[in-house]
């Protein structure tokens, strides 16, 4: 892993768009992070797989819906975090840039 990949993907929060080369993962991300919830939650909802459900899970929890959240939590297999969102958000990040 790279060790200034976040650094990298929080430079690109000045852009209008994120990358057209990245996964969906990430672009749910970087809209998030964009302060555009919706078009991540987008985006989360159309992945069907371990990584959409824990991406569901911390944008119903940054919604401050804790029920909706625990649900997606467990869709993904994590416990609910006691982390921040930002250091969430970072580890979803790290985790998507680790498997490319």
């Amino acid at each position: 892993m790279k060790p200034c990949a976040y650094i990298e993907f929080k430079k690109t929060l000045t852009e209008n768009e994120p990358p057209s080369s990245w996964s969906n993962a990430l672009k749910c991300c970087w809209y998030d992070a964009n302060g555009n919830w919706e078009a991540a939650h987008n985006i989360a909802q159309d992945m069907h797989n371990s990584l959409g459900s824990w991406l569901h899970a911390y944008l119903h929890r940054k919604e401050g819906d804790e029920w909706n959240a625990g649900y997606w939590y467990r869709q993904a297999g994590k416990p609910f975090p006691q982390l921040s969102l930002e250091e969430e958000l970072k580890e979803i990040v790290l985790f998507e840039i680790k498997k490319a």
